[in-house]
């Protein structure tokens, strides 16, 4: 076998929801180095760029599960600044970085020199790309566009058909999906004021909130606080509803319309989400959806398709309303369930 040309080497990044770049970034280091020290960007400058940015541990955590097999090969430190010990070490003779970093990768050699030090080999990595050609980022994965294998939250089949629920989704969408807000059914305001007061209050928050229903969307108009996103059929309880007039659709910026017939996902409504979801991102502009039909299912193509740090809510008959914050677990299950309808 080959002698690894280095005894170690440095890498360093943010690591957040570790992916499978990340990991071709470490198998390439440990092809050509003995050890490899991963140097882990801490809390405040990561979230300096992002705040939806996973804890300092966590994203340590995932580092050292996923790449378990080279456990005795790897050891992880904090990254406190931009450099780490790369200006100074005398022990690494080499460093990793993608094609896209590599620009840093020369300043580091330049201040070594500088500073009468032997420049680092660099060790230049190609991205590995995801299901649609474009890299695979974490900054992708907070924004819903892919999971960390760089596939899709919407398999393909499902973006191109209308879906029709099965008996099995349906037993599995009895139980609330979320935190249940308890509140009298004859003023839902009272849950949607508390449901705001949780949600501005909290961290994870980052936009977009997304209300599904009419007497949700009212509920949060009223509260004086309107959805970026909301859906609408002119119902409740699948019986026409009256309040559904009060509902001021001039608070937003996009009018949509779409069909989706009651149990089914169509096409039309996939459109809708997408436009409103891809409006808040670029230019933050709020959308309204009217459904013909049912936007009951709705939120099993929200959640995928949203970014990470937003929150759908929808009413509980006679109970209150639902809060369920978007995250790679909401992502999942709804991925799980739309594979279990049956495609049309």
């Amino acid at each position: 076998m080959e002698k690894r040309k280095h005894e170690t080497g440095l890498i360093g990044g943010t690591f957040d929801r570790f992916h499978a770049g990340h990991m071709s970034l470490i198998v390439a280091g440990l092809t050509h180095c003995k050890n490899i020290q991963v140097w882990i960007t801490n809390d405040e400058l990561a979230r300096s760029k992002d705040r939806r940015t996973q804890d300092w541990h966590d994203r340590q955590s995932d580092l050292i599960n996923a790449t378990s097999e080279y456990s005795s090969r790897i050891t992880t430190h904090q990254l406190d600044d931009k450099f780490g010990p790369s200006l100074q070490s005398t022990e690494a003779s080499a460093i990793i970085c993608t094609d896209d970093t590599i620009q840093g990768s020369l300043e580091i050699n330049s201040l070594r020199e500088k500073g009468g030090l032997s420049p680092l080999d660099i060790i230049s990595v190609e991205r590995v790309t995801s299901w649609d050609g474009a890299p695979i980022s974490s900054s992708r994965i907070r924004d819903g566009h892919i999971d960390r294998e760089g596939m899709p939250w919407i398999p393909e089949p499902f973006r191109t058909s209308d879906l029709i629920m099965t008996p099995d989704v349906e037993s599995k969408l009895k139980e609330p999906f979320g935190e249940l807000i308890e509140g009298p059914e004859e003023d839902i305001t009272v849950a949607a004021l508390e449901a705001i007061s949780r949600i501005v209050e909290s961290t994870k928050f980052s936009g977009p909130l997304i209300a599904v229903g009419d007497v949700t969307v009212l509920a949060f108009q009223n509260s004086g606080r309107p959805a970026d996103i909301a859906l609408v059929d002119g119902q409740t309880k699948r019986e026409e509803w009256e309040g559904s007039d009060e509902i001021d659709f001039s608070l937003y910026d996009n009018l949509l319309e779409c069909i989706s017939p009651a149990g089914c996902l169509s096409r039309s409504l996939l459109k809708s989400c997408e436009s409103s979801i891809s409006s808040w991102m670029e230019d933050e502009e709020s959308s309204i959806i009217r459904v013909v039909g049912e936007e009951d299912l709705s939120p099993l193509f929200l959640h995928p398709m949203a970014p990470i740090g937003s929150v759908v809510l929808y009413g509980q008959p006679g109970r209150g309303l639902v809060v369920r914050w978007c995250d790679e677990e909401s992502k999942i299950r709804c991925r799980n369930l739309l594979r279990g309808f049956s495609i049309d």
